[in-house]
């Protein structure tokens, strides 16, 4: 009996902000993946700070009914397109209210308002982009005459997730380089004069290795057996590895059944752990 063919349902989602728009986004997006076969088309309005620009967002909304979702600080214009919603009969949420109203209860404190306030998420913005910068300067051991500038420092063997982790460490405003173990080569001695940078050991099971590498070498069509993929040399490079994350005292992580966000997470974990607070934007 053949499995019934599943459609998807599309629907329009407003996403309306006065900054950069990134949280609502993020936000927006993970809500959606609940749903199985549903899938969002989105409009995206930020920066969304006068009445004109709103009266451009309600036309556009009007044109393609749906869902608002908005992070709208500034009453006036969140009473406007909340009124225009209701007027469209259209469903408008207020995406941080249920948590906002959360933390004031708990903290006793009243919400800011101010320009200020708003600016933060800019800034936010700007750290990102200066992270993913420097992450991309210094993949796979480039730059490392400034590795000190690191919030972190991966260090792994190849195909361990360096460079994916480093690059969603960034998008969280991390500033993260990696350094790759390469066999019958030593690493760079910047690497070991580090004094606020964290050093983070990645390692991984053989066997998983092998398998990532395997597919490697099928994506680029190369055939050729060599030791990159031999068990005993790579089992060798695993322990060389280990070894020196020992000798060194660097946390380790094991990657091997852990998705880059995983890993992610758990660096972060690590200079939490060792700072007792980083600035990572959420």
């Amino acid at each position: 009996m053949s499995t019934p063919i599943r459609f998807a349902t599309y629907f329009h989602l407003h996403l309306v902000s006065d900054s950069t728009g990134e949280t609502l986004n993020a936000m927006a997006r993970a809500v959606c993946a609940r749903f199985d076969d549903v899938l969002p088309i989105e409009h995206i309005y930020a920066l969304v700070r006068s009445p004109r620009q709103l009266e451009r967002v309600l036309n556009e909304v009007a044109g393609a009914p749906g869902v608002v979702l908005h992070t709208i600080v500034d009453q006036d214009l969140r009473a406007g397109l909340e009124q225009g919603c209701r007027e469209l009969d259209m469903t408008c949420v207020a995406a941080l209210d249920p948590l906002v109203a959360s933390l004031a209860r708990y903290l006793g404190a009243a919400l800011s308002t101010r320009v200020g306030a708003q600016h933060a998420l800019d800034t936010d913005y700007f750290n990102r982009m200066d992270a993913l910068n420097y992450a991309i300067g210094h993949d796979d051991g480039h730059s490392v005459q400034d590795l000190q500038q690191a919030d972190v420092v991966l260090v792994g063997v190849s195909r361990t997730s360096k460079t994916p982790t480093s690059i969603y460490l960034a998008h969280r405003g991390v500033r993260a380089a990696n350094v790759p173990l390469v066999p019958g080569a030593e690493p760079p001695a910047e690497l070991f004069q580090l004094k606020r940078a964290v050093v983070v050991g990645l390692t991984i099971a053989p066997d998983r290795l092998i398998e990532i590498r395997r597919n490697r070498l099928v994506n680029l069509r190369e055939s050729r057996e060599s030791t990159y993929t031999e068990i005993e040399a790579v089992r060798s490079e695993i322990v060389r590895a280990r070894r020196m994350f020992e000798k060194y005292g660097w946390p380790v992580i094991d990657v091997s059944r852990r998705s880059v966000e995983e890993t992610a997470a758990a660096v972060i974990n690590v200079l939490t752990a060792g700072r007792g607070h980083i600035g990572v934007p959420h």
